[in-house]
């Protein structure tokens, strides 16, 4: 869930495209069709598989790391290769890769669905990520591609709100068949969707190649960062359960650290680098990446963990917890326009102040509520401030980002900022994950030498601390004691959530001070492209 519908610049990565090539309309009609519902793959999984988490947690015998590792393994492989993906297809063919994308996700699918214990469901979600990494900057290339320059606001704004559309109903459906079948149909959900866009993409899309296909594609720079983040992520995750001066962690976080370093020098050295540095000497361009590199490490860290907290702790179903954020998603959709327009009025300065300020006080809310929250006057509120702000950041991002540089390289540094906003969810998550465990261990400790449960009920509750509020009371346990242990782990959870949710908050705020330090505040108008 660390993205609802589009991440910020998507819109900016279609605009910037070279002039789409010679083709009927009803070709374009198809292509547009393609990557919507391509799009929607990438969207859909990533929020249905977070409603997944508690139902597969369950059925697994999964500790939260294993939960953390679900997401994060695929989102590893998809932040890393997400800018060699879009390069893979300008070389050798846009409608190829995008296709090869497609199949790689759906037969992943299958494969996270037959799984039988969570190592074969981390691997098949890491097929999946390198799936996606060639399917979302297809989908976008596409329509870039096949529609002239003249035609794409029209097909930005079609497939903007079949996105938006996509985004909230896809969690509801998915949450409706893990609450009434199983966690797996989350995954088989994706398969028939495949199966029908290779035919259409077959059939109908025409191929296309971009204008650098015949640069190198940068296999160095993908393999050092997906080494580096791995590692970083490794030690992040691991480190509550294994301790910070394990050998193993150790040795990972030395490795993710030297390898991101290598990243940095072969990428300033490279003839044809997936990250260009020289990028970032632009000062609109490197404080946009920093406050979106803050600000979606907050929106991905805290929606990580609020669906747990809505069904392990608040009893929710799967079906309502995918259903509680469809107004964020409504106001998204609904002030995607007006938002825009905000740039032609007073620049993308003030925006991107006041609306991480106002997303803060979101993230801000969601420490209100306690263990059985009513969710009208407990997370209703939250969604929806949080909804606002990001409303009003999103376009203004996308047009600060576009307008940094020239309009030959608009589409590199729309996809960096693309992929920085991905890599920022990855790293929240496995980070978020040791701040809650270490408050949640806190607060359980102190409850259970308040209690004072039967030896035998306490030791199993310790032994799955791990699981954090997935913890499972032994069948044998007194009912009094059950009742008061369901509530401390519940408390525990909550006063875990909390941090992170103060923490979401911070960071929303020094993304807000970011634009008003890093950014110029010259007028920018708009290129009729809002995200």
């Amino acid at each position: 869930m660390s993205h609802i519908g589009k991440p910020p610049c998507d819109s900016a990565v279609i605009l910037s495209g070279k002039a789409g090539t010679t083709c009927p309309a009803s070709s374009r009609h198809w292509t547009l069709v393609a990557a919507i519902i391509g799009s929607g793959l990438a969207f859909v999984d990533g929020t249905v598989v977070n409603v997944a988490l508690p139902a597969l947690q369950r059925d697994l015998n999964a500790s939260t790391a294993d939960a953390q590792w679900v997401m994060e393994s695929y989102a590893l492989f998809l932040a890393s290769l997400l800018l060699v993906g879009g390069a893979l297809g300008d070389r050798f063919g846009r409608r190829r890769m995008f296709m090869l994308g497609v199949a790689l996700f759906t037969l992943a699918s299958i494969g996270c669905a037959l799984s039988g214990n969570v190592n074969q469901l981390i691997a098949t979600r890491a097929l999946q990520g390198i799936g996606a990494a060639l399917l979302v900057p297809g989908s976008l290339a596409l329509i870039s591609a096949t529609y002239p320059q003249a035609e794409r606001g029209a097909a930005i704004g079609t497939w903007s709100a079949f996105s938006g559309i996509t985004a909230a109903v896809g969690p509801v459906i998915g949450g409706f068949l893990i609450e009434h079948y199983s966690w797996r149909w989350a995954f088989l959900l994706n398969v028939p969707v495949g199966a029908v866009l290779l035919v259409v993409c077959a059939m109908k899309v025409p191929e296309s190649m971009g204008a650098s296909r015949r640069q190198p594609v940068d296999v160095v720079g993908a393999m050092l960062v997906t080494l580096g983040l791995a590692g970083v992520v490794f030690a992040l995750i691991e480190a509550p359960a294994r301790g910070w001066t394990a050998a193993p962690i150790l040795l990972a976080a030395t490795i993710g650290v030297l390898a991101l370093v290598v990243f940095v020098r072969v990428e300033a050295r490279g003839n044809a680098p997936m990250l260009p540095l020289a990028l970032f000497r632009q000062r609109d361009f490197a404080g946009a990446n920093l406050l979106t590199l803050l600000l979606y490490a907050a929106l991905g860290g805290a929606l990580f963990f609020l669906p747990l907290n809505l069904i392990q702790v608040q009893g929710y179903g799967a079906t309502a917890a995918g259903a509680a954020l469809l107004p964020f998603i409504a106001i998204m959709f609904l002030l995607s326009r007006w938002a825009g327009r905000l740039v032609d009025v007073f620049g993308s300065k003030l925006p991107l102040m006041v609306g991480p300020a106002i997303a803060a006080c979101g993230f801000a809310l969601f420490t209100l509520p306690s263990t059985g929250a009513a969710y009208w006057t407990g997370f209703f509120p939250a969604i929806c401030v949080l909804g606002l702000g990001m409303s009003i950041t999103v376009a203004p991002l996308t047009t600060t980002v576009m307008n940094a540089v020239g309009a030959e390289l608009a589409g590199t540094a729309s996809g960096v900022n693309n992929a920085v906003s991905r890599a920022a969810g990855l790293l929240a998550i496995a980070a978020f994950g040791l701040v809650l465990t270490a408050a949640f261990d806190a607060s359980l400790d102190e409850a259970l030498a308040q209690l004072s449960p039967p030896a035998g009920v306490a030791s199993a509750v310790v032994e799955q601390r791990a699981k954090l509020a997935g913890i499972v009371i032994p069948h044998d346990a007194p009912a009094a004691a059950a009742a008061a242990l369901r509530q401390a782990i519940g408390n525990a959870f909550v006063a875990g959530f909390r941090w992170v949710m103060w923490l979401s908050a911070g960071l929303a705020l020094l993304s807000a001070l970011c634009a008003w330090l890093l950014l110029d505040g010259k007028f920018q108008r708009t290129a009729d492209a809002t995200d």
